[in-house]
């Protein structure tokens, strides 16, 4: 059996692909998904004159009036911004946007949601940053193919995935909305990084400063392995590297 979904919410498409649930419990399941989903673009999108992002942008609402899910991501992306050496930043253009977090945790707590509604093998698809659990049945994992970021007809490199998350970052989909905090313009010599780990928030975020740390954002995803992320790193022309565990391709 499969049941598959298509939202579109937070700015991009969000697509889900169940197998092997009873229709009732995969509607179900979608549907407190899909408010999940809303709910979170209400609340987070940098777009949305009365969402509690632009409204603490604006001075009109007080972080400590927020919701308490908007306070945990301030928090988080506090922590990352000193983590990453300011290489991950919430306002790199001048406005509060956590996007680069929000899109990857909403996902994520989607995931999670869905998994304790009793799906056990699915891919959510939140713009092409995937989380997924078991495997696209009857294949006892999903095959993720991540696109080449110079031919949008052509995959850098394809693996097998089960229980993990990957997000890719590039400036192929949306133009140069990734910038170097320190310089507020793109950085230049690389063109995609994808990271593998357990949680879609944290791969997104990594993703995100390993890009706008530009050519040297390989040897700083090497201190990723010891909590469990990946990551792959396309620099300009056409050179790739890869963490020593980055999953094996797969034809």
């Amino acid at each position: 059996m499969r049941h598959v979904h298509v939202e579109h919410v937070m700015g991009t498409a969000v697509s889900l692909d169940v197998r092997g649930a009873a229709p009732a419990r995969a509607r179900a399941a979608t549907d407190r998904l899909v408010a999940w989903l809303h709910d979170a673009d209400a609340r987070f999108s940098p777009y949305r004159d009365d969402s509690e992002i632009v409204r603490i942008d604006r001075g009109e609402l007080d972080v400590a009036d927020a919701s308490p899910d908007v306070r945990e991501i301030l928090d988080r992306c506090e922590r990352l911004r000193a983590q990453t050496g300011g290489a991950f930043d919430a306002r790199a253009r001048g406005r509060l946007d956590p996007s680069a977090l929000v899109k990857g945790w909403a996902a994520q707590r989607g995931a999670d949601l869905l998994a304790a509604a009793g799906l056990t093998d699915f891919c959510l698809n939140a713009g092409g940053d995937c989380a997924v659990r078991g495997g696209a049945l009857p294949h006892d994992a999903w095959r993720i193919g991540i696109r080449h970021p110079r031919d949008p007809q052509a995959i850098a490199r394809a693996f097998a995935l089960t229980d993990a998350a990957v997000a890719t970052s590039g400036l192929y989909e949306r133009g140069d909305h990734l910038v170097d905090p320190a310089t507020g313009a793109a950085p230049e010599g690389v063109l995609s990084v994808t990271v593998v780990g357990p949680d879609l928030g944290l791969a997104d975020a990594y993703s995100t400063a390993a890009f706008a740390l530009g050519p040297a954002g390989p040897e700083w995803t090497l201190g990723l392995s010891a909590d469990g992320y990946e990551a792959m790193t396309v620099l300009a022309p056409d050179r790739v590297l890869l963490t020593p565990g980055f999953p094996p391709a797969v034809a």
